[in-house]
Parts: structure tokens; sequence; C-alpha cells
């Protein structure tokens, strides 16, 4: 056998044992776990109550009387005996039992004369005695999914975010006017803009973690959601910086990121719009688009500035309109149909963190530019147009908060 061979099969061997000691201790985990499962700790201890969690997900209000769609989010099955609304005790009818395993669902039918503009409430009785609770503030028939229902969805979620973004642009041929100091300027007022939404961003993600079965870790989403969308969005942004050297570009995919990060945004005010209408509240729907449409005029701001040094195209200023308000659209089918907590805090932190990404480009472009001219970044102007961004966002806010 050559010397070669000798190497190449020395190698092999060792590669082999690598391998074998990588897997070694997964291997006694597994034992292990198995070992803890079947034989138990020794601690002999009878639980002092039974551990059931019943989450109440929806409540839908029709001719029939009232659906209850249920999540056991518990360690164990549950099965609901009683059903009361109101008081009193209702039969109720249970799909596809009464009886449901863990992470599993259910929709319970209940004929119960229900009220128009009445309160009430409905408490699931488990086996166990445990008793959970579903509220209705203010009764109202749940809007039937229909294809007249669902183009009126689309055209308020157009009303909300395509219309106010697009109007917000045609300030483009003003803002080019500015020198070079005040075009810094229209950037540091977009990261104020970004700034407030980012955190508005955050606190309804964490108002829709708080909703959430607790088991899902809704909180916990929100910052996992922020962190891994900021980190891939810099990670492809690196990635195409190495492949595009022409900066003629530059501006253009600046305004597509912050039109990205809006349009995520402007995903949530939809969730908002439907859910509101799916439950009845017509007039806090209306107050809602009134509010977010005049919000959502200054972001048209923000996507434009990075554009000042370009000559776009009628159709660069339709797509970032579409890209930056479409998602409304989205957002109210799915508040008005399909809505989910959970899955609700998970997008609000990932638009959190495809806005933060949008932060950390254009300060970037501010620190570049700056160094170039010889100018200060943190100028008393700089300063300013971030402070009457976050102003201006915060004011307009007022209009929706309730």
């Amino acid at each position: 056998m050559s010397y070669a061979d000798q190497r190449e099969t020395k190698t092999s061997s060792v590669s082999l044992k690598a391998i074998l000691w990588g897997i070694l201790p997964l291997i006694l985990l597994i034992a292990i776990i198995g070992t803890i499962a079947k034989v138990g700790t020794g601690i002999e201890s009878e639980p002092a109550a039974p551990i059931e969690v019943v989450n109440v997900e929806k409540i839908t209000l029709n001719d029939d009387g009232i659906q209850v769609k249920v999540l056991n989010s518990g360690p164990e099955e549950i099965t609901i005996a009683q059903v009361v609304v109101d008081g009193a005790f209702w039969n109720a009818e249970f799909s596809p039992s009464d009886t449901l395993q863990r992470f599993e669902r259910g929709t319970i039918h209940i004929p119960y004369p229900w009220v128009q503009g009445d309160p009430h409430e409905i408490k699931l009785i488990t086996s166990n005695g445990l008793i959970f609770t579903g509220e209705v503030a203010a009764a109202a028939a749940t809007p039937t999914p229909t294809g007249k229902l669902f183009a009126q969805y689309a055209l308020i979620g157009f009303y909300v975010g395509v219309i106010p973004v697009g109007l917000g642009l045609l300030w483009y041929p003003f803002l080019r006017r500015f020198s070079v100091k005040g075009m810094h300027v229209i950037l540091s007022l977009t990261i104020g803009l970004l700034f407030f939404l980012v955190i508005d961003t955050f606190e309804e993600g964490f108002e829709m973690a708080a909703e959430a079965p607790g088991v899902f870790q809704g909180t916990g989403l929100v910052w996992f959601g922020a962190l891994l969308s900021c980190l891939f969005l810099i990670a492809v942004d690196q990635s195409n910086d190495r492949k595009l050297s022409s900066r003629t570009l530059e501006g253009s995919r600046v305004s597509r990121k912050i039109a990205t990060g809006i349009g995520l945004h402007n995903f949530g005010e939809g969730l908002a719009i439907g859910s509101a209408f799916a439950v009845g509240e017509a007039a806090l729907g209306t107050f809602l688009i009134i509010g977010f449409t005049l919000h959502n005029i200054t972001e048209g701001v923000g996507i434009a500035a990075p554009l000042l040094k370009e000559r776009p195209s009628w159709k660069t200023f339709v797509t970032l309109a579409l890209i930056a308000g479409g998602p409304a659209i989205i957002g109210t089918w799915a508040g008005g149909f399909i809505f989910n907590d959970t899955l609700a805090a998970l997008f609000f932190g990932i638009g959190a963190g495809a806005i933060l990404q949008v932060i950390y480009v254009i300060s970037k472009m501010i620190l570049k530019e700056s160094e170039k001219r010889s100018l200060s970044p943190v100028s008393w102007l700089n300063f300013g147009g971030l402070s009457a961004g976050i102003l201006i966002m915060y004011i307009t806010a007022l209009m929706v908060k309730f």
C-alpha cells in the first residue's frame, strides 16, 4: 500500500471516529429521556388540581345561535361537560367532539336566542369542574363570507393603504428641490416616521401575544420574528451589495425596502379594521378607516425620500404604492375572515424587524454621504427632521387610538 493510500485510509478512519463522537451524546440523551419517561423520577405526588386550559378563539353569532371555536392548549385531553350562557345552562352540539386532545380545535354550537346590542357571557365547564369564559361585548350578527363582502373589504384596504401612500408620494417633485443638507433632513424625517412605526408595531404585536394561547409564547414569537427578519434582510442586503456595484440602484432599492416594511405594518392596520367589522363594531371600523387614512399619507414621504437623486418613472411610484398599501387589503381580509392571534403576533414581529432593517439602511446612507461631503451626520437639522417625523406620526396616531 502506498503512502497516499495509507494517508487516505487514516483520514477516513479519523472522520468516522469524529462522526461517532458527534452522534454518541445524542444517543445517550435520547436514552436518558426515554428512561425518565418510562420509569419516572421516583417522586410520588398527586397534583392539587387538574391542569386544563381552554382558549376561546372566536365567537360567531348567526341566525342559528352562537358558535364558539375553542382550542385545548393544555397538557392533557379535556372534556367540556356543560355550557352556560348568561347564567343559564344550555344544550350544545360539539364538533368534532366534546372531548379534545392536546392542541385540538373544536366548535361548540349553542342554539341561544342572542339579542342585538346586548352583552353575552359564555362559560364552558369541563368534566373536572374548571370554568373558562368567553364574552361578547355587544351582540351583532357576524358577517358571512360572500363575494360582495370580499370586494368591500378589498375596497376598504385600498382606501386605507394604497390611496394615502400614493398621495404622499405626490410630494416627490417638491422634495427634489432640497439641497444635500435638506435631503438628509428628509431622510432623518423618514427615520423618525419609521421609528414610530416600529414601536407601534411592537406594541400591536404584544397586544396580540397577550390574547394568544400561553403555550405558544406569543411574546417570544414577536421578539424572535423581529430578530430573525431583521438579520435575514441585512444578510440579503449585504449579498446584493456584493452583486450590484451600480449606485444608481441604491435609492430605488431602499425605497422598495421602506415600502415593504411599511406594507407589513399596514397589514396589521388591515387586521384591526377587518376584526372590528367581523365582530359587528362598524362604528369602530369606520373610525379606524378615517384615522389610518390620515395617518398613512405621511408614509409616502418616507418612501419617496431615497429617490430624490433619481428620476423614477410613474410605474415605479405605482409599484411602491401597491407594495406599501396593498398588504392593508390582505390584512382586512384576514381580520374579517380568518384572524388568528398567534400568527398575528408572529407577523407583527416580522414587520417590526423589517422596519428596523430599513432604519439601519437609511442611517448608513446618511453616514456614508455625510462622510463623503464632510458633513455632520447628527446635526441639529437632522435631529429636527427625526423629531418632526416622530411628532407627525404621533399626532396623526391620535386620530386612531381609543
